[in-house]
């Protein structure tokens, strides 16, 4: 299989897991049977596709294939013994034979919100809920999910491990949640949906298929808010993808280095996305009950109105911040907060401001970052130069180092 191949077969893949998972485990209710029922279809997948091309609708192919697989498998483990009833393994509604033209009918359609309301069972810790979520809906690696929570590897796979185990011991079942289930998990949900965007969007730079995450949070979210019509919150986590995915054209140059939103051209944002996005932070604000989604979409507001970096309202990004560490007492939030305090008043002061952070942001690429810019605009060269060198060593990707590298060779030019 050539690299032309592979990558078009990587993207139709990751782009259908969501829905074909969530099918596999209405048939199977086991995560694990369903995982290993869609690798299974993702093995022929890859020997079939490039030799046939893809099919009509891949996510049903990949239904069909890895139902009769995890069913081969279920009769390979019971040998002799008899095969369990049939609605133990499937809906008898969903007959192989009209798969493929039923797959996108409303039976099918809110299946991958069912399977993300069983990964956020109330029987889990909010963060095996999310890690789940992002392993099994969104089939993001185990590397990737524990940078996005600032974990290891083994703690992550212990995690998703014990979560998976809980899910099954509880006996979930897969059926829409009524409506107090809903909103206890929505909150939980939510978050798990801009954890997938934001892993999407900060590596998109970096590799093609992670832009499929990002527009597969934007789906999910508006699915969610299609189930919560008057949730402000979910108006306001909508908002905040579409206006920042807004600006994915104008991130990076053709040689994949990463662009900082000061120095972005404006005439590649997508406007229509920021007009949506615009449009449902008004209509949130009008609830009058503010959220940590809301205000994050209404710093990105102003950013997306300001039509030139200079324009940019500061002060007003400052106040929000200082309302979402209210909310939301983070660290990364005060080093967000920093940006608008260093536009402000200057420097030295945001430099005071994430100074008592180090012990907690040490591993953070962006605290190392942010502080060696801080420490070059103070003409302190050699602390900066220090600062650079930590953050390379922490970059997620090769666009955050080559971004940094260039600062330090900024520097090379300003001597000691």
């Amino acid at each position: 299989m050539n690299e032309k191949d592979a990558n078009w077969i990587g993207l139709t893949l990751a782009g259908a897991r969501p829905r074909a998972i969530a099918a596999l485990y209405r048939y199977f209710r086991d995560l694990d049977m369903a995982e290993e029922a869609f690798q299974e279809a993702s093995l022929r997948a890859l020997r079939n596709w490039p030799r046939n091309g893809p099919p009509r609708d891949p996510a049903a192919w990949l239904i069909l294939v890895g139902r009769n697989s995890g069913i081969d498998a279920i009769r390979k483990q019971a040998r002799f013994d008899t095969l369990p009833e049939e609605e133990r393994i499937s809906d008898t509604s969903d007959a192989e034979t009209d798969i493929a033209d039923r797959i996108d009918e409303a039976h099918y359609r809110d299946d991958i919100l069912r399977l993300l309301f069983v990964c956020c069972h109330p029987d889990l810790p909010a963060t095996q809920q999310m890690a789940l979520a992002l392993r099994i809906v969104s089939g993001l690696t185990v590397p990737q999910i524990a940078r996005a929570f600032l974990v290891s590897e083994a703690a992550m796979e212990q995690r998703i491990t014990r979560a998976k185990a809980r899910i099954a011991k509880s006996g979930s079942r897969f059926q829409t949640p009524d409506a107090v289930e809903r909103s206890e998990r929505v909150g939980v949900v939510a978050a798990m949906i801009y954890l997938v965007f934001n892993e999407g969007y900060s590596s998109s730079g970096e590799r093609s298929d992670t832009n499929t995450f990002a527009v597969e949070a934007i789906r999910l979210g508006r699915l969610l808010l299609g189930l919560f019509p008057a949730e402000p919150e979910l108006m306001g986590l909508l908002a905040l993808m579409l206006i920042q995915h807004s600006r994915d054209a104008a991130r990076f140059n053709g040689n994949g280095e990463i662009i900082l939103l000061d120095d972005q051209d404006r005439g590649l944002w997508d406007r229509d996305m920021i007009a949506e996005g615009l449009a449902l932070i008004d209509k949130a604000m009008r609830h009058r009950r503010p959220g940590i989604f809301q205000i994050q979409a209404a710093i990105a507001a102003l950013h997306a109105r300001a039509d030139r970096a200079e324009n940019t309202d500061w002060e007003q990004i400052e106040l929000l911040y200082r309302t979402l560490e209210t909310l939301q007492p983070s660290p990364v939030i005060t080093l967000n907060r920093a940006v608008a305090v260093s536009r402000i008043a200057g420097p030295q002061a945001a430099l005071d401001l994430i100074e008592p952070l180090s012990d907690v942001l040490g591993n953070y690429f962006y605290f190392h970052g942010l502080r060696g810019g801080l420490l070059k605009d103070l003409g302190r060269i050699d602390e900066a130069r220090t600062a650079f060198g930590l953050a390379i060593a922490r970059a997620n990707t090769t666009a955050e180092a080559v971004h940094i590298r260039a600062h330090l060779d900024s520097l090379e030019q300003l001597g000691t």
